[in-house]
């Protein structure tokens, strides 16, 4: 429990970590193949560094729904002139999704009414479970602010996003965890594997190029 607290410490006194923390105990009691996530409860335990690496990524001309039921290109979605933050989520995650979501929440926290100038984006893999309503009601669950939109759509529509930004695995419980960052529309990206914290999510933000 307080290795766990010591991975995630901006985690601290919040309900999900609560749950994270009895997630973790229940699994060290009761530990069977049959659960899904025991091997994300184990890897959370003592995860790997972030890897950073800058690399370019062309974003597929496909259309996905957002969570207020818009259709969307996905393509002219990333390009609206503001710096970008992307992750790949589903609502049902149990350990990777919240970690992440959670550090989105701090992020536009701390960026506070410069918020509105940054789009940040989560797509998920699960679109067959995550309707817009769900995805509605995960928004509300992070206190999402209008500058974090939420995305799903086919099944075929988020394999071609995944892959585009190489984050494909071939099933949701396979999936990692990785968050990218691009400047402006046309300008590289930086890609973070791993989990990142808010101290180092706004880091590389502060270090992408000054935007007009």
């Amino acid at each position: 429990m307080t290795s766990q607290r010591r991975v995630f410490p901006w985690l601290a006194g919040t309900a999900f970590a609560s749950g994270l923390l009895l997630g973790t105990v229940a699994l060290g009691a009761d530990e069977t193949p049959s659960d899904p996530h025991a091997l994300h409860h184990q890897a959370m335990l003592a995860p790997p560094a972030v890897a950073r690496r800058l690399t370019n990524y062309i974003a597929p001309d496909v259309a996905l729904v957002r969570s207020d039921g818009a259709r969307v290109n996905f393509a002219h979605e990333l390009d609206d002139g503001r710096p970008v933050l992307l992750d790949f989520i589903y609502t049902s995650c149990t350990t990777i999704c919240p970690v992440m979501s959670q550090t989105f929440a701090e992020m536009q926290k701390r960026l506070g009414p410069e918020a509105a100038k940054v789009k940040m984006m989560s797509v998920s893999i699960d679109p067959e479970e995550d309707t817009p309503a769900r995805l509605t009601e995960y928004a509300e669950r992070y206190r999402a602010g209008g500058q974090w939109s939420f995305y799903t759509g086919t099944v075929q529509a988020s394999i071609v996003v995944q892959r585009a930004f190489d984050v494909y695995r071939g099933d949701k419980m396979n999936h990692i965890p990785v968050t990218l960052l691009r400047a402006a529309p046309g300008a590289g990206w930086v890609r973070l594997d791993g989990f990142v914290t808010p101290d180092r999510l706004m880091g590389e933000f502060r270090q992408l190029p000054a935007q007009k």
